[in-house]
């Protein structure tokens, strides 16, 4: 133990804070591997079940590359990257299994909506993402053993519904705080049982999460509003319209906040789909709407889940969606995500 603590402090010694992202280090130009980190991501580029726009299933790498150019004082946690924050190896047999995956999605749904069901096709993708949720599983119920903290980085936002599974072998009780543009509530869509729009619903499924708080949806179908109201307050929207009518009202963003948080157990689990941000600042994201938040006040509202003393046990971040040649969409991503481990570490201080 004593050996490897001067490794680290010889390593933090070496490392150049002010040139990060001129070196071929990890996530945000950071040296640490994972053995030495305190936090650690799990990269999904997964997007199976996507309905709309493609491409979230690069989004760990476009993070990754886009995160080498972050400076890494913070004023909310100015040394909290000191702690070790890495990434695994983005899982390149997942990505290609993904394809795969589309393709069977693609030959299905061409059946589908023509309202002639290939069940057998059908069984089998839902079996093939089944087994995606059990890998996310098996690799967070590992990291969690060792006492790390995580994070995933998605992938559409199907991706973390294993680490929810793991998480609820940990603690006995925990909330979500979902931040997205939709419900993701859907018991099945488009036949799919994995489905991104069903993430939710699945994971209400899962004992020990008591809560779920989502926070600027603007997009709902009727099956899922009965949802909300069947589970007579397990689940607490707070829409983007009715959010912005009070604003425009006078209601301060922190008041809102603290009546989100007040909906929100002591550990707390943050679901952060890109989608959940104004458009422009998401623009690939692949199924955009209009509305939504800045990431200031997004990070605003995470700062007041820690002055609240709750507990924020793990995150993911999903959706992100680049495009050829143009690096926005990784660098919007990136800088929520240094945002979401930086104050999680602090959580866990």
């Amino acid at each position: 133990m004593e050996n490897k603590k001067q490794i680290l402090e010889q390593k933090l010694k070496d490392f150049e804070a002010n040139e990060n992202g001129l070196f071929d280090h990890g996530i945000f130009g950071l040296p640490f591997n994972i053995e030495e980190s305190e936090l650690v991501l799990i990269p999904v580029p997964w997007e199976a079940t996507v309905s709309y726009g493609k491409g979230s299933s690069q989004g760990p790498k476009a993070i990754l590359d886009a995160s080498q150019q972050i400076d890494l004082y913070d004023p909310l946690y100015p040394d909290g990257w000191k702690r070790g924050i890495a990434m695994q190896d983005i899982p390149t047999d997942m990505y290609y299994e993904n394809m795969q995956i589309c393709k069977k999605v693609e030959e299905y749904l061409s059946g589908y909506f023509d309202k002639n069901i290939n069940k057998e096709l059908q069984t089998e993708i839902n079996n093939d993402c089944r087994d995606l949720n059990t890998r996310v599983k098996e690799v967070t119920d590992s990291l969690l053993d060792e006492g790390k903290i995580v994070g995933l980085v998605g992938g559409d936002h199907s991706t973390p519904l294993g680490f929810l599974e793991s998480l609820a072998e940990k603690y006995k009780d925990f909330g979500i705080l979902h931040i997205d543009a939709h419900n993701d509530l859907r018991p099945a869509y488009e036949g799919l049982t994995y489905s991104h729009a069903s993430i939710f619903y699945n994971a209400l499924k899962i004992k020990n999460i008591s809560k779920l708080v989502q926070v600027g949806i603007r997009d709902i179908s009727d099956i899922e509003n009965n949802i909300v109201k069947e589970e007579k307050g397990k689940i607490v929207v707070f829409s983007d319209y009715e959010i912005k009518k009070d604003m425009f009202k006078g209601i301060s963003w922190s008041k809102k906040c603290d009546e989100i948080i007040k909906k929100l157990p002591n550990n707390v689990y943050i679901s952060f789909d890109i989608d959940g941000l104004v458009p422009y600042l998401s623009p690939h994201t692949g199924t955009p709407v209009p509305g939504g938040f800045s990431i200031d006040e997004m990070v605003f509202l995470f700062e007041k889940i820690l002055e609240s003393k709750r507990k924020i046990i793990g995150f993911d971040l999903c959706e992100v969606s680049p495009k050829e040649n143009d690096t926005w969409d990784g660098n919007v991503g990136a800088r929520i995500l240094y945002k979401l481990c930086l104050l999680t570490l602090k959580s866990h201080k």
